[in-house]
């Protein structure tokens, strides 16, 4: 395949670049319109109890609130303020798309009221169950609210529109910022301004194929907005790396004889090849997310993995091609002052840094690998202390109506009543719903209990407040309460609400973190299996991933739940991570620290397949890729990191955190426990038992580069 793929590039190298050149434009036209097309947050699990609850009162007729108004300077007890906020229920009750409208002047509740009096709200539920449609319709109610003096408007429909409009300005914040100090950084190493143009280039071309992907999936499944992010930044970062190993390699191969197909080939059969199975290993551990009903997580798992094996496409038919068309001239451009460096780059010795690193802490191999390993650890300390919150409009910045709207109604008013604790009560008549409500009402921590609403026969609802936040474990024991409440006979009584929706998300989570961690971590130890032939360098990388990720998770409690960097980061701490956090930066981290250790794995093989012994094998491969993978996790830093600057919290949890875990990965591991654990191990490396052996002589992968052929 490889061969195939030098023989494409040496003999269709122009068609390749028009053919590349004519989907960047289709694709951009088909897919720069994505965002619209995506849906919402997602955290549904359809098999809880709390979908199946909330699914069967949404059929008998009810409709919970989606959008909020808050009228302020608004006295309730003054004539004036009644006129004013019945005219605006009235604008609004008089529209379509709308099932009711409840305020203060409806029921005579002090729960629409602000404690001081001077505020009040109403609550807006519309006809339409459907997540899209609700967005556009409360955005619209939202528009026309507004233009009013002192209102603000929120609600889940509104603040889900405006989260939407957030990421699409994040993404392109992110991108103006990222692209220029990329092309700085792949200057200062690559050391000449073609080459450095060419990462960029394979760069721009995954952004736009990542839309497309996207654009195409959401025809035939539910792509959640924030899959956008994340996979246009793990698009542009894998491209960036495949194509700066693909075309370090290129530049060192025709350093020694020259340009041209035999060339290419070498560059394909140790480069090419390494990285169409690293692609597989980040591909593998994002498709691990697909085990996750909800649209989040499994939206990120799927344009993941997608994107991943995209980015290792390109890498290896179009840059080949491009190398190909520009031959020697791919180290055209290089300032006065690199040029030294980049003849240097191209005929990397055994005398360089890395190589001297390496010979520095194989030496002292123990101390080495205890102090790294215990300095991870301490790292990671403070996750044993992680709490987790969920996605409400404290997401959004300050500036937002949404957020500004809930934290009004949070502070200024009877707490709790906007994330009720709904029951559903299925048979048994009006006697078994008015004892379901008596019992509910004596369950330890409801602070109120509204009169049963009969829905449709046999189909009512009960509406009960808590006395605590709905994240919170106090809630979280009063809905189990009452899911373990007896039910009258012939009844069937079901839970949801907001802190129930809290409780099943956890308990889906859990459910499926099992299987997820099973396929990353199989597909972890094949893959590798493969690469190497070793039973145990498999196994140590897996412990090294794991250490990685114990001092990433560390971090993020430190930095975001316990507020360290606030004014650094700008942002308000919300005391807590966010829940899926955890799961999507494990899928990713894992799979990008795989990665790297493929990249350097690759070569240490190489050099003792060539007859170096183990330690020389290890330095040779250290210096021969020590400054590419650090470059390489500097650029997908960047990439990942510009996400730092998102207005949304758990966008900017995941810019931080996937930033963190490449550049602990390229510095602590592979600088230092790497090359440690290989000389502590020695010939134990390579170990595999026989019949494996055998499989791997069969199976596996030979990263040797191929002598030169004829041409």
């Amino acid at each position: 395949m490889f061969d195939a793929l030098a023989r494409l590039a040496n003999e269709r190298a122009r068609r390749t670049g028009l053919l590349a050149l004519a989907f960047f434009l289709l694709a951009g036209a088909i897919g720069g319109g994505v965002a619209s097309k995506l849906d919402p947050y997602g955290a549904e699990d359809p098999a809880t109890e709390t979908v199946k609850a909330m699914n069967r009162l949404e059929d008998a007729g009810l409709r919970v609130p989606a959008v909020i108004a808050v009228v302020e300077d608004a006295p309730v007890a003054e004539p004036a303020t009644r006129q004013r906020v019945e005219h605006l229920e009235r604008e609004v009750r008089e529209r379509g798309d709308v099932a009711s409208v409840t305020g203060y002047y409806d029921t005579a509740s002090r729960a629409f009221v602000s404690r001081s009096g001077r505020e009040t709200y109403f609550a807006v539920a519309l006809k339409t169950t459907d997540q899209k449609q609700s967005q556009e319709d409360g955005a619209d109610i939202a528009d026309r609210l507004a233009a009013h003096e002192g209102v603000l408007v929120g609600g889940p429909a509104v603040a889900q529109e405006q989260v939407n409009k957030q990421v699409e300005k994040d993404l392109r914040m992110a991108e103006m910022l990222a692209f220029p100090l990329l092309f700085l950084l792949s200057l200062l190493f690559f050391r000449s301004l073609v080459a450095s143009a060419l990462p960029l280039m394979i760069g721009g071309l995954a952004i736009v194929g990542t839309f497309l992907i996207l654009r195409i999936a959401s025809e035939f499944a539910s792509i959640s907005i924030f899959a956008l992010n994340l996979t246009t930044a793990l698009g542009l970062g894998l491209a960036i790396d495949y194509s700066l190993f693909i075309v370090s390699r290129y530049r060192e191969e025709i350093a020694k004889d020259g340009p041209g197909l035999a060339a290419m080939r070498r560059v394909l059969a140790t480069a090419g090849r390494t990285v169409f199975f690293s692609s597989l290993t980040v591909a593998a551990a994002l498709a691990s997310l697909l085990v996750f009903p909800q649209r989040f997580l499994y939206s990120m798992g799927l344009g993941g993995s997608l994107v991943a094996l995209f980015a290792a496409s390109i890498s290896l038919t179009v840059l080949p091609a491009v190398l190909t068309l520009l031959g020697t001239r791919v180290n055209a451009g290089a300032p006065r002052f690199l040029q030294h460096r980049a003849e240097a780059d191209a005929r990397p010795a055994q005398a360089g840094f890395w190589y001297r690193l390496s010979r520095f802490v194989m030496r002292r191999p123990i101390p080495v690998a205890t102090a790294s390993a215990l300095f991870l650890i301490v790292l990671g300390l403070p996750f044993l202390g992680i709490r987790f919150n969920t996605v409400d409009p404290t997401v959004l910045p300050e500036s937002a109506g949404a957020r500004q709207a809930y934290d009004t109604i949070s502070q200024r008013f009877p707490p709790y009543h906007d994330t009720p604790i709904w029951v559903d009560v299925e048979g048994g008549g009006p006697a078994a719903a008015a004892r379901v409500a008596a019992r509910v009402r004596g369950v330890d921590g409801v602070a109120q209990v509204a009169p049963p609403q009969q829905l449709a026969p046999g189909v009512t609802a009960v509406q009960a407040t808590s006395a605590n936040p709905f994240v919170s474990e106090a809630s979280e024991d009063t809905v189990r309460a009452i899911r373990d409440l007896p039910t009258p006979a012939g009844t069937t009584v079901l839970v949801s609400g907001a802190t129930a929706d809290f409780v099943d998300f956890q308990g889906s989570l859990a459910e499926h973190l099992p299987i997820a961690l099973a396929i990353v971590i199989g597909a972890t130890l094949v893959i590798l299996f493969l690469m190497t032939g070793s039973v145990v360098l498999p196994v140590k990388s897996l412990i090294m991933n794991f250490l990685n990720l114990s001092a990433v998770f560390g971090l993020l409690v430190l930095i975001f739940q316990d507020g360290r960097l606030e004014g650094f980061l700008d942002y308000s701490s919300p005391g807590a991570i966010e829940q899926t956090m955890p799961i999507l930066l494990f899928a990713v981290a894992f799979g990008l620290s795989t990665d790297y250790a493929v990249f350097l794995l690759s070569r240490i093989k190489e050099a003792r397949d060539s007859g170096a012994s183990d330690s020389e094998a290890v330095a040779i491969g250290l210096e021969r890729t020590g400054r590419i993978v650090t470059a390489a996790a500097l650029l997908f830093a960047v990439a990942m990191g510009a996400f730092a600057t998102s207005q949304i919290i758990f966008i900017k949890e995941n810019g931080v955190g996937t930033a963190l875990a490449v550049l602990i990965d390229a510095s602590i591991i592979r600088a230092l426990l790497v090359p440690a654990l290989m000389e502590l191990l020695g010939k134990w490396n390579w170990w595999a038992p026989a019949p494996l052996r055998r499989l791997h002589d069969r199976w596996g992968i030979d990263e040797s580069a191929p002598a030169p052929q004829p041409q």
